[in-house]
């Protein structure tokens, strides 16, 4: 059943940069996510997990005009994409650091190594290891540079939800500012990164269709 308070656009709404007031003045993809899961109009719904919202609404107006369309079969997916797992938030986290390791500057991949580091250091998990080691690999510098820092007792200070959002912001702020060779694409690489987020998401929180089917036989 639709909120109540929920609005009802006479036509379909578009894809565009920030918040709206609106449908008529566009949308950005959670607002998109609100509107399909029936929800007061908001880039904020409750239908998903509040750290994927945070990748989502970065992707979406980090992607250019052009292409942030290609976004739009995304939209459906993320609605009641949601857990209070706090594995969820530390995938979605290493992911985004993951994605942007290898192409953003040093500043950055120094940053995205503490924090990769420093979520390992709070969970024991074989593939968040694998992650984060993969994509160390080719930030050997930034590594060492990390180890060292969380050595000497340089923990980041933020909550964990606040270090997590800022994992996100600045994996895709380094993603689109990076300087990519000219067959490279940020554009692309957005929004394999959303992909690849909901994608795991969904196999955390969605058991697979054989195995529901199974278990109700």
């Amino acid at each position: 059943m639709r909120h109540q308070n929920s609005i009802t656009p006479k036509v379909m709404p578009i894809l565009t940069v920030g918040k709206h007031r609106n449908p008529r003045q566009g949308a950005c993809f959670m607002e998109f996510a609100s509107y399909l899961s029936g929800e007061r109009w908001s880039d904020h719904p409750a239908c998903t997990h509040p750290l994927i919202a945070t990748l989502a609404r970065d992707v979406n107006d980090l992607t250019s005009n052009a292409a942030r369309s290609r976004l739009m079969p995304l939209v459906h997916r993320v609605v009641g994409l949601n857990s209070d797992d706090p594995l969820l938030a530390a995938s979605v986290a290493v992911r985004a650091a993951a994605a942007a390791i290898p192409i953003v500057s040093m500043e950055r991949q120094r940053a995205l190594a503490v924090g990769m580091l420093s979520i390992l250091a709070r969970f024991d998990s074989a593939r968040l290891a694998r992650l984060t080691h993969d994509a160390l690999l080719a930030a050997p510098d930034a590594d060492r540079w990390a180890q060292r820092y969380l050595a000497q007792g340089g923990l980041p200070g933020r909550n964990a939800e606040r270090a997590n959002e800022a994992i996100i912001h600045t994996a895709t702020v380094g993603i689109a500012l990076a300087c990519l060779p000219h067959d490279d694409d940020a554009d692309a690489r957005l929004a394999r990164l959303l992909t690849e987020v909901i994608e795991a998401a969904e196999q955390l929180l969605r058991p697979p269709v054989k195995l529901r089917a199974r278990a109700l036989v």
